[in-house]
């Protein structure tokens, strides 16, 4: 049976019914083959039907043809090989412009797709946001390999913007833990040379129009890089050329697009000063930030209840989406145009 028709089965009895984005990625998993893009001119799946998008459909670069086998396990995709987005609309009528490209952590050794991707998408779409759950290459696959995929997302979702009724002005990353690296990223590196491939995609604009950030690994320099991140995007021993590329908080410009930061004393996995480097460098370019530091709550919390003011970021994030318009429905009459790559710099 073809990876489509593994799709279509899945979308009918188990997405249908729960909508989870982590069933979607164990279809994916089970069909190791690549998928073409769907025809430019169909029309958005039904909400309960969410669409795996290939994003290399003409070659994932850098592959590795002895790379283990994707595996899905305890909630976690393991060994990703063929990078896809996973397309969720909101509910029928509710949809505002706004797409968020989420990247779940799990220290570039995993992805956690259901903690930090699921439970993000359903409060989103719940929004009128528009999800598309990112699953991005991590161990054994190094630097660039996670850069190119989160670029050429944002790339993919920016040109398609019209047949997804997406502003293209209005495309956010969220990621949390090592998926807020992957994030701040591409707020950073978006026109780095690394980040492309020459394709024709990459005339797209790869910049993200805001950023989510929830306690995210930023620096690759001692004494405040996550260890595991580290040695897994850029290996055990790294030069410091290599360290100080992929240590973000050295590449922010007044070009970075907003960022919403969220982190707490408590996190012994990604220090708080994570979180605390990168918005001195956001505030020192003048670039707009708002940052929630909470004394309660371990690393990874995600959207637990339970932690006191730590569970309510989810309601400040939406307050600060609020105060720039993101959330607000808009049609964009220059969707056209702009999904060319002249909006979103």
């Amino acid at each position: 049976m073809g990876i489509d028709a593994r799709l279509a089965r899945v979308s009918r009895t188990s997405i249908a019914r729960i909508g989870s984005v982590l069933l979607a990625m164990v279809a994916l998993a089970r069909a190791a083959t690549s998928a073409p893009l769907p025809p430019a001119a169909s029309p958005p799946p039904h909400p309960s039907q969410p669409m795996v998008i290939d994003l290399w459909p003409e070659g994932v670069p850098l592959r590795q043809p002895n790379a283990p086998a994707e595996h899905v396990e305890d909630g976690r995709v393991y060994n990703v090989n063929v990078p896809t987005l996973t397309f969720f609309p909101p509910p029928v009528g509710t949809a505002n412009g706004t797409a968020a490209i989420v990247c779940p952590g799990g220290g570039y050794a995993r992805l956690a797709v259901d903690k930090e991707g699921s439970e993000l998408q359903r409060w989103l779409n719940g929004l009128g946001v528009t999800v598309f759950i990112l699953k991005y290459r991590v161990a054994p696959y190094q630097h660039p390999a996670p850069l190119l995929d989160v670029l050429r997302a944002v790339r993919i979702v920016r040109s398609r913007a019209v047949e997804w009724r997406i502003d293209p002005a209005r495309i956010g990353v969220f990621g949390s833990s090592a998926g807020g690296h992957l994030a701040a990223s591409a707020a950073t590196l978006y026109n780095s040379p690394e980040g492309r491939t020459n394709a024709p995609l990459d005339k797209v604009s790869g910049r993200p129009d805001f950023i989510v950030l929830t306690y995210p690994v930023i620096t690759m320099r001692p004494p405040l890089a996550h260890g595991g991140s580290r040695t897994n995007l850029i290996g055990a021993h790294p030069s410091v050329d290599l360290m100080n590329r992929l240590s973000l908080e050295l590449h922010v410009s007044s070009e970075t697009p907003p960022a919403f930061i969220v982190h707490t004393q408590e996190d012994q996995s990604v220090p708080v000063e994570n979180s605390l480097a990168f918005y001195q460098a956001l505030r020192s370019a003048n670039v707009p930030v708002e940052m929630h530091l909470y004394e309660k709550g371990p690393h990874g919390f995600g959207m637990h209840q339970g932690l006191g003011p730590t569970s309510e970021w989810p309601k400040r994030c939406e307050e600060w989406m609020r105060s720039h318009g993101w959330l607000a429905p808009t049609i964009s009459a220059a969707a056209g145009a702009a999904a060319t790559g002249t909006i979103g710099k």
